[in-house]
């Protein structure tokens, strides 16, 4: 009798039983199963492949009604995302991983909660995630499971609980609002007080830097002024020792002035003729 084949997925792994025996795990390809034989006395074994899905799956933990260390009674629902990674584990050593596996992430959520306050369990889902990985990681790979995470999905609290709480996150809501507004009101009065100073800074150092060239160009007017006159005074000397030992220079210098005076159609001269006789009757006759 001919042989039958058999095609395992990539995604999927084969157990073979021969006679209800498992002789070993098929991987992914194709695999020729031989036909059972029943010759009355001769008989082949009895062929089995049963498949195990090796793709992550997701497993809901719904509606756990679970008191708090605090005695609030709280209900929630957890999702776990799984996948099988020992096949002969999963389907030898429990008669179902699947439900094992809620089972015992039931177990080790209500561990991790009862240890919770609910103010813990709002304020930090991870460490429920990181309690049920640590707690059921030992106790789902002895049956051929890993768990990749386990998340707070939903929580559910009692009525009057709901209530206080919708108030206290509009309270909350409305403090950081108001929150938000105080900072961004100093942050602009900051701003504004900065910008004065600033500017009352700038016109501080515009000022003084005015009175500076001011008083600059005050000191270099009155040092040209003093050196224009110390000019003056030692041309004035030089001529004065000139005069004093060329006297026919300064005769000169009177002739010269006599004569722009003439020049001049308003000047009159006036002669002092009996200073002129004085000084000649004074000298000693030549004669």
């Amino acid at each position: 009798m001919r042989s039958r084949e058999i095609i395992i997925k990539d995604t999927h792994r084969g157990l073979m039983y021969q006679d209800g025996v498992l002789v070993r795990v098929l991987e992914a390809g194709r695999h020729v199963i031989p036909r059972r034989i029943d010759l009355g006395v001769y008989r082949t074994p009895l062929v089995e492949v049963v498949l195990v899905d090796l793709r992550e799956r997701d497993l809901t933990i719904k509606g756990q009604e679970i008191l708090t260390a605090d005695k609030v009674a709280i209900r929630i629902s957890i999702a776990v995302q799984y996948r099988v990674v020992d096949p002969q584990a999963a389907v030898h050593a429990v008669a179902s991983y699947e439900d094992r596996l809620y089972t015992d992430v039931q177990l080790a959520a209500r561990r991790s909660l009862a240890s919770m306050t609910l103010d813990e369990i709002l304020t930090d889902r991870n460490r429920l995630s990181e309690d049920i990985q640590r707690d059921v990681y030992k106790t789902a790979g002895s049956y051929g499971v890993a768990i990749n995470r386990a998340d707070v999905k939903d929580l559910v609290f009692p009525g009057n609980l709901q209530e206080i709480m919708n108030k206290v996150l509009a309270a909350d809501r409305t403090s950081q609002a108001q929150l938000v507004e105080a900072r961004t009101r100093a942050e602009l009065q900051r701003i504004e007080a900065e910008t004065k100073v600033e500017t009352a800074r700038r016109l501080a150092e515009s000022q003084a830097e005015a009175e500076r060239l001011a008083a600059q160009a005050r000191a270099d007017a009155l040092r040209l002024e003093a050196e224009a006159e110390a000019q003056t005074l030692q041309l004035r000397e030089q001529m004065a020792n000139a005069l004093e030992k060329h006297p026919s220079l300064l005769r000169l210098r009177e002739l010269e002035s006599l004569r722009a005076m003439a020049q001049s159609p308003g000047a009159r001269i006036y002669v002092d003729f009996d200073r002129r006789a004085r000084q000649d009757a004074s000298r000693p006759d030549e004669s």
